[in-house]
């Protein structure tokens, strides 16, 4: 089952990019939990090697001036993808789980929505914790 799903979202990503691109890729990475100078690409010093995220960064942008005002996930992932303070939402103290009711409503304008009216196509992968739809 997951070596399908695999084949199905390799074959959906190459078969749907163009063979040249006339903007730029834009992929962007929320690590959990990591320390600024755990990646190579921002302490040379690091005890972890990150070779594949150093040329990534070296070869892209880093934001490295981001703040959060919460010590957990949602609220950063909420305020990423919508520009918002998440304090904005109904949450107001802990983390979405399960199928709880979504913080970003149908009308929100994210970064997703001002990608595809671009002509973008986007995704996500990962942990998400700002509820089902």
């Amino acid at each position: 089952m997951i070596m399908r799903f695999c084949i199905a979202l390799f074959l959906s990503v190459a078969l749907s990019s163009p063979a040249k691109a006339d903007r730029p890729n834009i992929v962007v990475i929320l690590a959990d939990d990591q320390g600024f100078g755990d990646v190579s690409a921002l302490n040379p010093e690091s005890k972890i090697s990150t070779p594949n995220i150093d040329r990534i960064a070296n070869e892209g942008m880093i934001f490295s001036d981001g703040h959060s005002s919460s010590s957990v996930c949602t609220p950063t992932r909420y305020s990423i993808l919508t520009g918002r303070y998440h304090w904005r939402t109904h949450l107001q103290r802990g983390v979405l789980g399960g199928f709880s009711r979504p913080l970003i409503s149908r009308d929100r304008l994210t970064i997703a929505s001002m990608l595809k009216a671009q002509g973008y196509h986007t995704g996500c992968f990962g942990k998400w914790h700002l509820g089902w739809d």
